[in-house]
Order: C-alpha cells, then structure tokens, then sequence
C-alpha cells in the first residue's frame, strides 16, 4: 500500500485539529502562573515545590502536578542557586518515579545461591513482613552481643544522613557506617586540605573570574551545581578565558579556548610543570605568596633556592616545595610525561598567571580518582595559592552552608549493648599503618569503602552477618567487584534499599 504525500498530509492535519479541539488532559509544558487552573481543556494544576537529590547540591525545584500526577519539573522560580533552571538530571525524576520497573513494594529473595547470573527469584511481600523480617535479624545479633557485625552502607548521602546514617548505628550499636566517600571525592577533598585547609567541596566565583582552569571537572554537564555553572558559563566565557585540563572533550571542553587532553594520570606532571613556569617568570602573587628579600628571582630550572632568602605572607613552605620538587619539572620534560606541548604548558600557565588573583584552577574528581591522585590534586589546588585565588574575588571560595541546628545526639538511647558494641573496630580497618585514612588530617576519621569486601572474606577482624544498603552499588561502583560479589553472596543477610532493580 502506498500513501501519497498529499494524503498523509491531509491526514496528520486531521488528527492535530482534533487534538486541538479535544485538547489533553495533562499538560507538560507548563510554564506559567495562569497554568495553576489549566489552560484550554487541560486540567488545572499547580507547581508544588521539592528537591532535586540527583546529585549533592539538592537544588530547589518545583514540580508541576495534573490530577495527582507529576507532568514537568523545573527549578524553584525563587531559587538564586539555580536561577529557576534544572539540569537534565532534575527532568529525569519522571521517568523515575512512573518507570514501569520502579519496585514499589518489598521484594523477598527465594533462591539461596547467588551471583550474577543467578535468578533471585524475588517475590513481593507485605511491608509488616518485611519490617519484622528485618527487625528479628537485628534484634537476634542484639541477643547474642553481636551488634558490632551489622553494617550500614551508604551510597550518596541525603536528608536522612542524621538519622539513618549516622543515628540507626549508633543507637544499635554498630560501629559499621560505611559510606562511599573513598570512591567519589576524598581525594579531591585531600588536595585542597592540604594546601588550603579546608576539608570539603569549594566554591568559584565565575561572575568575577577572568580565567578558569578545570581539571577533570565539567561543570556545566556534571558534577556539583550544574544549572548555576550553566547560567554563568555564557557571560563568563564573553569576557574570560577557558582552559580544560581533561582526556575526553568534554562539554566544556568543546567551549574552551584552551584544551589539554592530558595524559591519564599524569595531571600532576602538567600542574607542576604549571608551576614551575610561573615561578621562573616570576609571575607568582607577591602580595599574597611573598618574595625574595631583595626582590631578586633566584627561582632558575635545576638550580637550589636559600629558603631564607624568600619572605612569604600568606603561603608556607614554597621554597622546600621549589627544591624538592619543582626545580626539575620543566615545560619540556612534561611534555615527554603528559602529552601536552610545551609551548601551551607555557602559554596556559602565563595566561592564568597573569589574570590572578581574579583566576580559578578548578580541582575536578578526575584529578583525584586515580593512583597517587592525592599528590595532583595537591599540586593542581597549589596554583591557586600561587595566584593569590583564594578566598578572593573571582576565585576560590570555600563551600558556603544554609546555617542549622544538627540533630540531637544518641547518648541517652544508647544501653550496655550498644556501648560495648560501639567498642569494636570497624570493619574497614581504618587508621592503621596500611590504611591510616585521613580525612581532615585526622588518622582513621576517613572510610576505606573497598577494603570492606576483603574484610568481610577473611572475617577480619570480624566475621559481618547483617548489613543494610541504600545509594549505593559496590558491586559495580568499586574496583575489583567480582570481591564484592564474593562478599556479599557469603553475607547471611542484606537488605537493600532502592527504587529500580
């Protein structure tokens, strides 16, 4: 059968005018004010405000609602995070929430053999048999003194951090919350620390920078406060300078006047070398770093500087850094560690340089996420100290919080049991020689996510028999998953809690 052009056209014109004239019931572009009572024959609705929990930020959205059921979200019209705007992680909670997978009731294991090609065989059950379920497992490690051998896992963290996270352990008795932090930003977080201070996610002024250097970040398709970098980058990119430091031409690389698809794992070579230019040119920031006594630059390739011959202000240790590391790294010999040519280490370094302090060398998790990536997020978060960024129009800001109250503490729901309990190891082996985990420079106040699975196997130091997991896939999120499928198909029992299989 053939349909002539004319006849499809005709038709296609048919059906839209009855569509017109009947108009739909629900109505997904929805914009506006006058929308709260429908607009033509769609059915009145109104915007109800919530939180996007796609990623960290938690930005304010509203979300459009038509006789019970969500049609559009966008972002709060109030909200000066994200200027009314959601990244396309916020447009995706409707497909989440009416996913014709989304599991809705408790599901209950009926195959006992485990693995990745084994069927689980789930079957739905009551959410009072799931609960007594649960509990009984629990409260039967409690009867034997064994609440040190529940786990907690946590994925990303949310509003229920307090309680669940933090107090359900405690209260329990459990010394095992453990959370993915050790595969997602801890190193990044390590960089800064111990260069600035400041143990957590920073914040730059790009309203007021003049030039932004990303490392492993794409700011305006993922990571942290995607719609705020999205509303900036136009105005910024009409008066600064962009250069991004990454393998993969990212979004904002495609944006960028300078990209420097680096070697992987090599970010520290590039960001030393970085430094190395700006000294030997004597670009440094003198009102903030300091300089030589009597004005002279004796920072030469290969030669050994006099630490008393330099005067620092707001900076400690540049000389020691300059001796021990920085003498030898020159443009030329990153060009031979990193891929980059040496004369746009040299052109990017001077550029950003020149521009300080209104300047940004932006710490990315592709830094950090890599053997020894400590060390390059230290050097790459080093360069804003070099420009005098810090804290400073234009640069670095640490993060910046809504002030609250945290909840209560546990102490007074917490009997002999939970306190013994609470006694024992945790299960990671954090703050030991091997693993000394040192989250805000503090031995063993990190987590070592990856290191549960082989604790787990070798029952060491103890043997793990109940665990409860939100957010989090390890199997597939952690290095070497085939431990954490060994790990958890010897667990007696898990509970995960998810919305999607």
């Amino acid at each position: 059968m053939q349909i002539k052009r004319r006849e499809f056209l005709k038709a296609t014109m048919a059906a839209g005018a009855a569509t017109a004239l009947n108009g739909p019931v629900l109505n997904a572009f929805a914009n506006g004010a006058d929308h709260k009572v429908g607009t033509g024959s769609t059915a009145a609705g109104r915007w109800m405000p919530s939180t996007c929990e796609g990623c960290t930020t938690w930005c304010a959205i509203e979300i459009f609602v038509q006789d019970g059921r969500a049609v559009k979200v966008r972002g709060n019209q109030r909200s000066k995070s994200n200027y009314g705007h959601v990244c396309p992680r916020g447009h995706l909670i409707l497909q989440q929430v009416y996913d014709p997978d989304r599991v809705k009731v408790p599901m209950k294991r009926t195959n006992p053999r485990k693995g990745r090609t084994e069927d689980p065989r789930f079957v739905p059950i009551s959410w009072d048999e799931a609960m007594d379920t649960v509990a009984e497992k629990m409260l039967q490690l409690r009867r034997n003194n064994e609440v040190h051998k529940f786990v907690l896992f946590r994925g990303r963290y949310t509003g229920l951090n307090d309680i669940l996270y933090d107090g359900l352990p405690k209260i329990y008795g459990s010394p095992n919350n453990i959370s993915h932090s050790s595969l997602c930003a801890e190193a990044e977080k390590f960089g800064y620390f111990y260069t600035d201070g400041y143990w957590n996610y920073h914040d730059y002024d790009l309203e007021k920078t003049k030039y932004l250097l990303i490392w492993g970040a794409d700011p305006v398709a993922s990571n942290r406060m995607v719609p705020n970098a999205i509303h900036l980058f136009g105005g910024f990119l009409d008066k600064g300078t962009l250069a991004v430091v990454d393998p993969r031409l990212s979004t904002a690389g495609s944006k960028s006047h300078e990209w420097l698809p680096v070697k992987p794992g090599e970010d520290g070579a590039l960001a030393t070398a970085m430094a190395h230019v700006i000294l030997t040119e004597g670009l440094w920031n003198r009102e903030f770093v300091g300089d030589f006594a009597d004005g002279k630059n004796r920072f030469a390739a290969g030669q050994t500087v006099d630490e008393a011959a330099f005067k620092e202000k707001h900076t400690h240790g540049l000389v020691k850094w300059w001796n021990l590391e920085l003498k030898g790294r020159t443009p030329e010999w990153a060009e031979q560690m990193c891929g980059i040519p040496r004369a746009q280490i040299v052109r990017v370094a001077r550029g950003f340089a020149q521009a300080a302090p209104y300047c940004v060398s932006w710490l990315g998790p592709g830094v950090g996420m890599q053997p020894r990536g400590a060390y390059s997020a230290m050097a790459v978060s080093a360069l804003n100290g070099l420009a005098g960024s810090i804290d400073h129009e234009g640069g670095v800001m640490w993060d910046t919080r809504v002030p609250s109250t945290g909840s209560p503490g546990f102490d007074k729901y917490q009997d002999d049991i939970a306190k013994a309990g609470l006694k024992h190891k945790k299960i990671d082996q954090r703050g030991t020689k091997a693993l000394p985990a040192m989250a805000s420079g503090r031995p063993g106040s990190g987590v070592v996510t990856n290191r549960v699975a082989d604790a787990m196997l070798a029952a060491d130091p103890y043997d793990i028999k109940v665990a409860i997991g939100y957010w989090n896939n390890f199997n597939f999120s952690a290095q070497g998953g085939q431990r954490w499928d060994a790990a958890l198909a010897k667990l007696p029992f898990y509970v995960h809690i998810t919305t999607h299989a």
